[in-house]
């Protein structure tokens, strides 16, 4: 698989564009040498021919047909399996001089010369050879023809065109290796970029993307990054800084107004404005809540990890965290029920993930309508426990499923309901800090009110034995 997805870089597919170049422009170089060469060679025995066919003309033209007939012996009897090749005929193609017993069978072209092979019935002996000849005719119907023997030009030509097929076989060879080392070195490269980056987005911004001090251009793209998130860094952390450091600074007087209030509201004695100031009370509550939700998202962000972690029995905690909100959820006439596999620990802090399960519920129940129902379950998948709340609710639009999770972003519909809009990202923060995933996805597919199901996903303890199967509803 590493291969394949090796192949499908864009680093490769550049390299095998390349190759495909290279090896066009190798094989155009080589097909041009082989015309060359191999025209050259032909020119040559062409000529050859054409030399000794003026020279037998001469001949012809001072002695006749006798003159012509002795002269073509002479030679084939001079050397009778020479390259020279010799056949006179009749207009029948009767022998009358020559080294050839026949007249070859391939045909002739319309230039007059005609490529043919030496063999037995030719009167050839010895291993079948290629041949070269022209033909023409004698005054009286008579025929001539004159040849050589081209094995060696048809040898040679073979052996090229061997070479290059080799020469391009091996091209190709090469340039792939080739392609693929170069394709490997550069994804290997942004491999390391892309790691880095998850690690980043996953929450670990003080990393930074390594560099060789080559000072490439991998290594410049590296600095920039580098350099951006620096940036980035600081500007978060300034306004990280800023949020903390306004919730930490108004806690202490907004507790102080809360405890004044609080005795105040004892003091008085008019019913109208004891009212008043309860209200004031249940606003101060309000945003000390909120306070404390921004300075333990922060420290859950920041990477803050709590030092009580512990095997934590999720079955038990669901069904206690269920169990604190029964009374609410009988007081809206809503159905809330609570299934849990046994054996199902991971290793958490307690109180975070109550804190987390306790905050769905109670958004569970503040967005279901009276008589609607609540399910929480508790089961295992391989090695990861699965957390589900699934409501009954008007759910959440699926380009809204994301942002949720950012501090204080409030569904359209929830914003007439009490609440900061802090709770699904301290949920998000806990996840996290376990190392786990959350997903949220509609109940009901497709319906008016599709509902809300939302699911962490959180590592078990090492050696945890076997749960029930997939979580379902």
């Amino acid at each position: 698989m590493k291969i394949l997805s090796q192949l499908r870089t864009s680093t490769f597919q550049l390299a095998l564009l390349y190759m495909v170049v290279f090896a066009t422009s190798v094989f155009i170089l080589l097909a041009f040498i082989y015309w060359r060469t191999a025209g050259f060679m032909t020119e040559q025995t062409d000529q050859t021919i054409e030399a000794e066919i003026v020279g037998l003309a001469e001949q012809y033209r001072g002695r006749g047909i006798n003159g012509l007939i002795s002269i073509l012996r002479e030679r084939v009897s001079r050397d009778p399996n020479g390259k020279s090749l010799y056949l006179f005929t009749t207009e029948d193609y009767l022998k009358l001089a020559g080294n050839l017993s026949q007249w070859p069978e391939e045909a002739e072209g319309s230039d007059g010369w005609i490529d043919f092979t030496l063999d037995e019935r030719l009167g050839w002996e010895g291993e079948p050879r290629q041949a070269r000849a022209r033909v023409f005719e004698v005054q009286g119907g008579l025929r001539l023809l004159v040849g050589r023997d081209i094995q060696e030009l048809a040898t040679l030509k073979q052996l090229i065109e061997t070479a290059m097929n080799w020469g391009m076989g091996i091209t190709l060879a090469l340039a792939l290796v080739g392609g693929f080392m170069m394709s490997y070195s550069t994804s290997k490269r942004i491999e390391v970029i892309n790691q880095t980056s998850r690690k980043i987005m996953s929450g670990h911004l003080s990393l930074r993307i390594p560099t060789r001090g080559t000072e490439d251009d991998f290594d410049q793209l590296a600095d920039n990054l580098n350099q951006m998130l620096d940036r980035i860094e600081y500007l978060m952390e300034g306004i990280r800084h800023v949020s903390d450091s306004i919730a930490h600074d108004l806690r202490t007087p907004l507790t102080r107004l809360r405890s004044q209030l609080e005795n105040t509201l004892v003091s008085v004695n008019d019913p109208y404005a004891q009212e008043q100031v309860g209200r004031a009370v249940g606003e101060a509550d309000q945003l000390l809540a909120t306070f404390n939700a921004l300075l333990r998202i922060a420290r859950l962000e920041t990477g803050g990890k709590a030092t009580d972690n512990a095997p934590v029995d999720l079955g038990g905690l669901v069904t206690d965290a269920v169990e604190l909100y029964e009374a609410v959820a009988e007081e809206k006439f809503q159905q809330l029920l609570c299934q849990v596999d046994e054996n199902v620990v991971i290793d958490g802090d307690r109180d975070l993930l109550f804190q987390a399960i306790s905050n769905l519920i109670d958004n569970a129940i503040k967005y279901t309508a009276e008589q609607g129902n609540i399910l929480v379950t508790v089961g295992r998948n391989h090695e990861r426990a699965l957390i589900e709340v699934a409501d009954s609710g008007d759910g959440i639009p699926d380009s809204e499923k994301e942002k949720v999770f950012q501090r204080f972003y409030r569904v359209g519909k929830s914003r007439s309901q009490p609440g900061n809009g802090l709770g699904l990202s301290l949920v998000g923060a806990v996840v996290e800090m376990h190392k786990g995933l959350i997903e949220l996805e509609d109940r009901y597919p497709g319906e008016e009110k599709p509902g809300l199901r939302v699911r962490m996903s959180l590592p078990v303890v090492a050696g945890n034995g076997p749960g029930a199967s997939d979580v379902s509803s």
